[in-house]
């Protein structure tokens, strides 16, 4: 019980857990995980939605532009988790220590909190689309579950008729109360790997696959791809593919709390100046850095992967994913090529890549939740165990909220839309709050090389530039679907 507990304490750090980094490649790999479970909430309704959705619409052009993101935005997360395995303090921490603070928790730390609002939100989408994959794969079980429910009153017989998967996304809902309220960071991260890596590998298959059949993928269209041009006709949707692919804020805030609970920081130990510590900082450093740059593998290959599905097939047939056919209209991707029998496969592994960034999402909004509550002073400053019990209530309470934003906001599309303009505008935000970490809070011995610099930069200048674009228009096109739902 006691290691269960001093693993959800991101601020500590007992001398006896100082450990000296691992000194080979293999040594090192085997210390990874925070950007696998990082790479498993990225690959989500993003990637499945929005990602395929693009593809559909616009073909292969933006091929670049998600190359581009998904790389640069890593130069963000790493200084963020470089602050924090040599510090020990999560990303809520460090914000209430930035200048401009006044009484109370600093304004970006309450701005976070209207963000995770919206992105839950995003998390109700997702509640939703599960729901609408599992209606799909199991028609029949979905109306013997109707019929047995039709008992409980004409107004719960009308919303069942109406929206037959509720009923699954209440069970996503449960579900994922159940696996994370006693899930602590080593199972999160072994379940996270095991669905990572069937997923990608069932995507990449995928693409693979189309080569015999009549949506193949040819170098020449690929090459089209990388040619570093925006149609006019495109230019918010190239803003929109930057904002939506690769690390977003929501993962920027998440990663250094996963970093902590690996025990990065633990394994530095205090800053007591002394030339071991240095020692150890750098080759922990080391890690976290191996860790973020294998995760991008991952979440970059799925992403092109889901991308090229609906640049490949759905656009040529001139489907667009949307609406309440959303995930029937996606499953065509499969269907095209390679036959009815894929379908069932599809949904299954659909269903999989909502849930999981569904879970994930929960569990981390959870323990920054509770870092909030204890930094706004709205719950006593808690001990180890005490802050476990909160993270647990939390580990309920999110899925809940998930599934009532669902239930009365009800478009998948939609909702993911809501949490993806709150990131967009956050983004900004935790990049200027990084370059700050960066030049006047990191120990000057532990600072990255001027071109490690050079790219932090660029990442920072290109979030700037995006989310000035984006978010205005974005919103306005979230008031008219509002609108129009109404």
């Amino acid at each position: 019980m006691v290691e269960e507990i001093a693993a959800y304490d991101p601020y500590a750090l007992p001398p006896e857990d100082v450990q000296e980094p691992p000194t080979s490649l293999w040594a090192a790999l085997r210390k990874i995980g925070p950007g696998i479970i990082l790479a498993g909430t990225i690959v989500g309704s993003g990637e499945l939605i929005l990602t395929t959705g693009l593809g559909a619409k616009h073909g292969y052009v933006f091929l670049w532009l998600i190359l581009f993101s998904c790389v640069i935005k890593v130069f963000v997360q790493i200084e963020l988790g470089r602050y924090a395995i040599s510090s020990g303090r999560p990303t809520l921490g460090a914000l209430n220590e930035l200048p401009g603070k006044g009484r109370g928790v600093h304004w970006l730390v309450w701005w976070w909190f209207l963000m995770m609002i919206c992105t839950v939100m995003q998390l109700g989408g997702m509640t939703g689309g599960v729901g609408q994959v599992l209606h799909l794969a199991f028609p029949g079980l979905t109306e013997r579950s109707a019929a047995a429910v039709a008992g409980m009153g004409p107004l719960a017989e009308r919303a069942i008729t109406a929206r037959p998967e509720f009923l699954w996304a209440l069970a996503t809902c449960l579900t994922t109360m159940a696996l994370i309220y006693h899930g602590g960071y080593r199972r999160i991260e072994w379940l996270t790997t095991v669905i990572v890596v069937s997923v990608t590998l069932i995507t990449v298959t995928a693409v693979i696959a189309l080569t015999g059949t009549e949506f193949p993928i040819r170098a020449t269209d690929l090459l089209s791809g990388l040619q570093f041009k925006v149609p006019s006709s495109g230019q918010m949707a190239a803003f929109a593919v930057f904002g939506i692919t690769g690390v977003g804020a929501t993962e920027l805030f998440y990663y250094p709390y996963w970093c902590l609970e690996k025990g990065y920081a633990r394994y530095v130990g205090r800053n007591d100046g002394s030339e071991a510590w240095e020692r150890r900082a750098k080759g922990w450093i080391r890690v976290m850095q191996l860790d973020a740059w294998v995760s991008m593998i991952v979440f970059t290959v799925s992403t092109v992967s889901f991308y090229l599905l609906g640049a490949a097939v759905l656009n040529p047939q001139g489907l667009d994913p949307k609406g309440t056919a959303l995930i029937d209209t996606l499953s065509k991707m499969y269907i095209g090529p390679f036959g009815a029998w894929t379908r069932v496969l599809f949904l299954i592994g659909a269903g999989a890549v909502l849930f999981k960034t569904l879970y994930l999402a929960c569990a981390a909004n959870s323990r920054l939740a509770a870092d909030f509550l204890i930094l706004a002073g709205f719950t006593p400053s808690a001990n180890a165990e005490e802050r476990l019990k909160l993270i647990r209530r939390l580990c309920l309470f999110f899925p809940a909220l998930a599934f009532t934003f669902y239930l009365f906001l009800h478009d998948p599309q939609l909702l993911v839309k809501i949490g993806g303009i709150a990131q967009a505008a956050t983004l900004p935000m935790i990049a200027l709050a990084t370059l700050y970490f960066r030049y006047k809070k990191v120990d000057k011995r532990l600072t990255p090389n001027w071109i490690t610099d050079i790219l932090l930069w660029i990442a920072v200048i290109s979030i700037l530039f995006v989310a000035s674009y984006m978010v205005p228009s974005q919103a306005a096109e979230a008031i008219k679907m509002l609108n129009g739902l109404f």
